[in-house]
C-alpha cells in the first residue's frame, strides 16, 4: 500500500502545489478509502489495487488542483483536512 500511497501522494503535490506533503497524503488515503467503500458498498467485486490506483489517479488529473477548495463545500472531511499550517501559499 504504501508504494501506492507515495506515488499518489507526490502525483497530487505535482498537480496541486499548495498542498503540503502531510495533506497531500491524507487526501490520497482518503480517496483511497473512500472509493473502495463505495465500490464495496454498491456490492461491486474488488478489483484490485490496481483499478482503484487507477480511479484516484483519475481523480487527481480532473480535479486535483482544487482539492483544497473541496472543503468548503463538504463538512465529511473537514476536521481531518482543515488545519491552514499544512498549506503552502
Amino acid at each position: 500500500m504504501e508504494t501506492y500511497y507515495e506515488r499518489l501522494t507526490k502525483l497530487l503535490m505535482e498537480k496541486n502545489p499548495s498542498l503540503s506533503y502531510e495533506k497531500a497524503r491524507t487526501w490520497i488515503e482518503l480517496l483511497w478509502e473512500d472509493f473502495e467503500a463505495t465500490y464495496a458498498k454498491a456490492g461491486e467485486k474488488y478489483r484490485g489495487k490496481n483499478v482503484t490506483e487507477k480511479i484516484v489517479t483519475q481523480w487527481i488529473t480532473n480535479y486535483g488542483e482544487h482539492l483544497h477548495e473541496f472543503l468548503a463545500t463538504n463538512p465529511k472531511y473537514k476536521h481531518l483536512l482543515n488545519d491552514d499550517d499544512h498549506l503552502l501559499h
